[in-house]
């Protein structure tokens, strides 16, 4: 998957600007703007979480990106992958699955605390496919990296920033364009999960 950055962790962090102190402002925004946390502890938790989700949405195409950079994120990939349950994973066959995909996976560079949002790398197509078409979208975040606000948020993508696509999500799609009544899911998810990894010893999200 072609990204903005490669190494976002390596090339635009520091403490000054992505702190996990700012999690519970974060956590506390997001799910304000209807966004589902699942916090793990590492990759085995999440495996068996998403494993979960799988289940009560009885989905049965899964496309996900982001694992050509993380092998343990990779290794989940192959355990929720069965003969009942297509995980796709190459970019032809998740453009070739998307229109008809019951869940979407992909990874966040980082949380902000002020909106409850995450940023998102979708320099490739299939990055903005997966969060784009299916009905539910998970994304997979390191619970400490959380900047305080869009300002700092900014000076961060300033720092690897030269072209591409970046995206900030908050919450599922929703609008209130009919009657003035919101509605979820109608321009995208409607369910939008974020499961945050506290501890990351299989290999890092970016």
């Amino acid at each position: 998957m072609e990204k903005v950055c490669k190494d976002w962790v390596a090339e635009a962090f520091d403490s000054s600007l992505v702190n996990a102190c700012h999690w519970k402002e974060f956590a506390q925004n997001a799910k304000t703007a209807s966004a589902e946390i699942l916090h793990v502890q590492n990759f085995t938790e999440a495996t068996a979480t998403v494993s979960e989700i799988i289940h009560s949405l009885k989905a049965k195409t899964v496309i996900a990106v982001g694992g050509d950079e993380n092998p343990a994120l990779q290794n989940l990939y192959k355990s929720i992958s069965s003969p009942s349950i297509n995980v796709c994973t190459d970019k032809f066959d998740i453009a070739e699955n998307a229109p008809t995909a019951d869940l979407g996976i992909s990874t966040a560079e980082f949380g902000i605390g002020e909106t409850g949002s995450v940023c998102v790398d979708t320099y490739s197509y299939e990055a903005r496919l997966v969060g784009m078409l299916p009905p539910v979208h998970i994304v997979f975040l390191n619970a400490s990296h959380i900047v305080e606000n869009i300002t700092t948020a900014f000076q961060v993508i300033s720092r690897v920033f030269h072209k591409g696509h970046m995206g900030f999500i908050t919450g599922p799609s929703r609008t209130a364009d009919i009657e003035r009544v919101l509605s979820l899911g109608v321009h995208g998810p409607s369910r939008f999960i974020i499961i945050a990894i506290e501890n990351n010893p299989e290999g890092r999200l970016h």
